[in-house]
């Protein structure tokens, strides 16, 4: 009986340490070495090829290369802005080139290639008055060149800002004449930087006209305001003057685009800034027209009328003095066509009234 007891208790003593070791946490014996690396997987297929990228430098090439720089260059050449006419200087008598003889602070701003840019910038034009011994930039070396209108791109996202030309001067123009009407002609402004009136002694008023040298007028390219309709002297008369900016030539065309058009065969157009049959054509399908009707004969109407007033000589000089105030500003309008050169082509509406009004004004 007692061994049955013992081996009972021996039994439930069994189970009970089996169940200590059921609930227990084990402790960890050592890591066993690591397995044998599977066989890799079989690749996956290719993705699509993107879209090449556009080529970084094909905007560049564009322009920046010899196929497109050579006719530039050409056309360059052929233009009075590269040839530099000679000068005779009144106090020598040396023929110099245009860019010397006007190498003086009143000048340089327009006729040298260092007083342009030095005006564009915001900076004041250096002193000198001029040939031979007082000159305000260096002697030789002051021709309109490549990069007297050219500098450095503001942008090279063409796509979104517009393709600038490198231009420096993109700004509208605020006229020299009376320092406060301003134009906009784009890419055109960088002419009209120059080409403009740059005299500030304009006839508005009723009195009389005094003239004070031989070069009275907008000396010396008012083809801007020409093109622009403005700072004519609007003498009233029988023919009426067209609204300010409204002429064909400044509403579908540009100095940019009718001076440097497509050439016709190399000799106009492009640098050469001699005006191209091919952009005339766009519009004027019969062919280009040199002047407009009439106006010949009534430019030297004109001329014969203030000669005869005593404004003007013979040979186109004004002459100084004081004149009414319709002798005057007649004055002021033939030499503003004449320095125009365009023969009234630039602005046909405005050339011809301000030469039928000042043709009656004498009469």
């Amino acid at each position: 009986m007692k061994n049955l007891k013992l081996i009972g208790f021996l039994m439930i003593l069994a189970s009970s340490l089996m169940f200590i070791q059921c609930t227990s946490d084990p402790i960890a014996g050592p890591q066993g070495l690591a397995g044998a690396d599977g066989i890799d997987g079989i690749d996956g297929v290719n993705g699509v090829d993107g879209v090449d990228g556009v080529d970084s430098t094909a905007s560049c090439v564009a322009c920046h290369s010899d196929s497109h720089r050579d006719p530039i260059e050409a056309s360059y050449k052929l233009s009075l802005h590269a040839m530099d006419p000679l000068h005779t200087d009144r106090g020598t008598g040396d023929q110099i080139n245009t860019s010397d003889y006007t190498n003086r602070q009143s000048c340089a701003q327009c006729h040298t290639s260092e007083g342009y840019i030095d005006y564009v910038s915001g900076f004041p034009i250096a002193s000198g008055d001029g040939y031979p011994d007082d000159l305000a930039y260096a002697y030789g070396k002051q021709t309109i060149s490549c990069n007297t209108c050219h500098n450095s791109h503001s942008s090279f996202d063409f796509d979104t800002d517009g393709q600038d030309f490198a231009l420096r001067n993109f700004d509208p123009v605020t006229l020299i004449i009376d320092g406060v009407t301003t134009i906009d002609m784009g890419t055109s402004n960088n002419c009209a930087t120059c080409h403009q009136p740059r005299q500030v002694d304009f006839p508005a008023g009723i009195e009389d006209v005094t003239i004070t040298s031989s070069r009275y007028g907008p000396h010396h390219g008012p083809q801007s305001t020409v093109v622009e309709g403005i700072f004519g002297a609007n003498i009233a008369g029988s023919v009426g003057y067209p609204g300010v900016g409204t002429s064909t030539h400044r509403t579908g065309a540009s100095c940019v685009s009718c001076h440097m058009g497509e050439t016709t065969d190399g000799t106009d157009g492009l640098h050469s800034w001699h005006p191209t049959e091919n952009t005339c054509l766009n519009c004027h399908v019969n062919g280009a027209p040199t002047e407009v009707s009439g106006y010949a004969e009534d430019f030297q109407t004109l001329h014969d009328l203030l000669v005869a007033a005593g404004s003007l000589t013979e040979s186109g000089s004004t002459v100084p003095g004081t004149f009414s105030a319709a002798v005057g500003q007649a004055t002021w309008n033939y030499k503003t066509l004449e320095e125009d050169k365009s023969n009234g082509i630039h602005n046909p509406g405005y050339a011809k009234a301000l030469l039928k009004n000042s043709i009656e004004a004498l009469q």
